[in-house]
């Protein structure tokens, strides 16, 4: 009997500490499987990337400071890279998911990404950031939630609701490829889904019969988080529930001074989240509507986005016109005051347990300005290509990050300009020289006559304006410095600016692009490469075990070392657990 409370006492000893050594921060782990699958969104039979089968893929729920394990199997016929939209990958730019920073995953192999969703909170998503792929899908949301402890400033909703939008054409994402590639433009979308499907049949005329559409089921008197993204090809989209306000709290990772909306712009790579009271009568269902912004209504009519929001006691379908989008179309004044009056909640904690306001972002010293124009398309060495500042990025083969690694000379230059370029447009892999702990102001000109989206990866960064015209030095006049919010995408309307602040306090190289995809993928992006001269796993996680080679380094790649996920999660803690079974088994034989 002696024993066997002596084995007990040690099984309980074991356990205290096998539960102190997996305490500190849980790993959340999901299983990604990418393929493709035969959806009809729009009516038409096409090839759409799938995860898990699903179109869109799962939603990775997370709180912050979770680690976040994602064992991607890539079953597509062409290599894949997942990236985190918003998503700060903290001191980690080796799990970022773009070319510049990682070897792509080869058709048939398994890759895992490992990462900590460090003092972030918000509505993210990811998608396929290679080969025009996010325009066949791939793409789902990524909460991070707050941790217990630290207050949200709302009450806790109801329920937690995604939404995607997109702009969508019926042609396969190679087929679209091959049409820039072949220096033609892309031509008007065929619709805009919701949730992977086609429009609600609101018009005989414009929608026809057969079409699959999303309904959303809600509780009468509940408030619900409704998260919107546009992860659309090239189309901002005005989001908006019949009869319903919109009460704007979040968007990319900041809490907003609340305001209510009838409806909100949604530009290519944003998202917002509104806490939505399903305060109305349930005579019917209601119409979801993302409807194409900035253009020909008359011609751009079919290309709408329409879901149902049903009440449990709802008695009929929805009917009637869908509610009206803003009466501006070609009129962008209504839109760049509806984005200036998004502002950040100063007196909301953040992900960590101080106001976000607390960092004076208006009274810092900017050491670096970077102005960064761009043009419609234009032709360089007899192929339609983008532009920033004059310089059409090419990918390199060997991605910067790791060229930096390994020491590999001639991958990049560190030579992009502050200023655009007063000559001949050019096509290199020219990159921004980021200072560690610098302050860095970025004027976004857009040339174009287009609407125009910009992300950074690796970073929330500070919108502190916007206008139309030319930036000058005396712009900055018109800055706000106290609570412009900080996010990771911002539009840049034609024939106008906007400026950025940021913070380069995390090492790495990251992306900085149009988010629109077909000006992405002709050449309109850079990269800011941010190294602490002081090399220390302090301010960067080392290379992790698993990095893919490529490029000059291809030789290094080996077959077999391409694992699966559990393997290399944590092998720290697993030998820990494999130590302690060995002495508790020794224990056993003692006794």
């Amino acid at each position: 009997m002696a024993s066997s409370g002596f084995l007990g006492l040690s099984l309980i000893h074991i356990a205290l500490l096998l539960s102190f050594c997996f305490a500190e921060d849980p790993f959340v782990h999901f299983d990604f499987e990418v393929s493709y699958i035969t959806a009809s969104p729009l009516g038409v039979p096409q090839q759409v990337i799938a995860i898990n089968g699903k179109f869109p893929g799962p939603v990775v729920n997370a709180t912050t400071n979770n680690n976040v394990v994602v064992n991607v199997r890539n079953k597509l016929d062409e290599n894949l890279l997942i990236t985190w939209s918003g998503i700060q990958q903290r001191r980690s730019s080796w799990q970022d998911g773009v070319p510049g920073t990682n070897c792509p995953i080869p058709p048939k192999w398994n890759w895992t990404y490992q990462f900590q969703v460090k003092d972030q909170i918000g509505s993210f998503f990811y998608f396929p950031s290679l080969n025009f792929q996010r325009a066949a899908g791939g793409y789902g949301g990524f909460i991070i939630n707050n941790r217990a402890i630290i207050p949200i400033p709302f009450a806790t909703p109801d329920g937690d609701i995604t939404i995607m939008i997109g702009d969508w054409y019926t042609k396969n994402h190679t087929d679209l490829r091959k049409t820039l590639n072949g220096g033609k433009e892309l031509g008007m979308p065929n619709g805009v889904l919701i949730n992977g499907k086609g429009p609600y049949r609101y018009n005989t005329t414009l929608v026809p019969e057969g079409i699959d559409y999303e309904t959303i089921d809600v509780q009468p008197g509940k408030t619900y988080r409704i998260r919107v993204h546009n992860v659309g090809v090239s189309t901002s989209l005005n989001f908006r529930i019949q009869n319903h306000n919109l009460l704007l709290a979040e968007t990319e990772g900041s809490y907003t001074v609340q305001q209510n909306y009838t409806s909100l712009d949604i530009h290519v790579g944003q998202s917002y989240s509104f806490l939505v009271t399903m305060d109305q009568n349930a005579s019917t269902d209601y119409y979801i509507v993302a409807s194409a912004r900035f253009v020909n209504e008359s011609l751009w009519k079919r290309v709408t986005g329409v879901a149902i929001l049903r009440y449990s006691n709802s008695k009929g379908k929805a009917s009637g016109p869908l509610p009206d989008p803003p009466n501006d179309e070609f009129d962008k004044t209504f839109s760049m005051n509806q984005a200036r009056s998004i502002r950040w909640n100063v007196s909301a904690s953040g992900a960590r347990p101080n106001p976000q306001g607390s960092f004076r972002y208006g009274s810092i010293n900017v050491t670096d300005v970077y102005v960064l124009k761009n043009k419609p398309p234009v032709t360089i060495d007899g192929k339609m290509r983008t532009t920033l500042s004059g310089i059409s990025f090419v990918n390199p083969t060997t991605p910067i990050r790791l060229a930096d690694q390994f020491k590999v000379k001639g991958v990049y230059k560190l030579d992009f300009p502050k200023t655009p370029l007063t000559g001949s447009p050019r096509m290199e892999t020219s990159v921004i020289n980021g200072t560690y702990r610098g302050f860095m102001e970025v004027i976004l000109q857009n040339n174009d006559t287009k609407m125009q989206s910009y992300h950074m990866n690796g970073y929330a960064f500070f919108v502190v304006g916007m206008d139309y015209g030319e930036w000058t030095e005396n712009s900055r006049g018109t800055y706000n410095k106290w609570d412009g919010i900080a996010r990771s995408t911002t539009q840049v309307f034609p024939g106008a600016w906007t400026a950025i602040l940021i913070s380069l306090d995390n090492v790495g190289v990251w992306n900085l692009r149009a988010e629109n995809l077909d000006s992405w993928h002709l050449g309109q992006e850079t990269y800011v490469r941010v190294v602490n001269p002081e090399a220390t796993n302090k301010t960067e996680l080392p290379m992790p075990d698993n990095a893919l080679f490529c490029g000059a380094l291809s030789k290094m790649q080996k077959p077999q070392d391409i694992t699966s996920s559990t393997t290399s999660i944590s092998g720290s803690k697993l030998s820990i657990f494999f130590t302690l079974l060995m002495i508790y088994a020794a224990i056993s034989t003692f006794h």
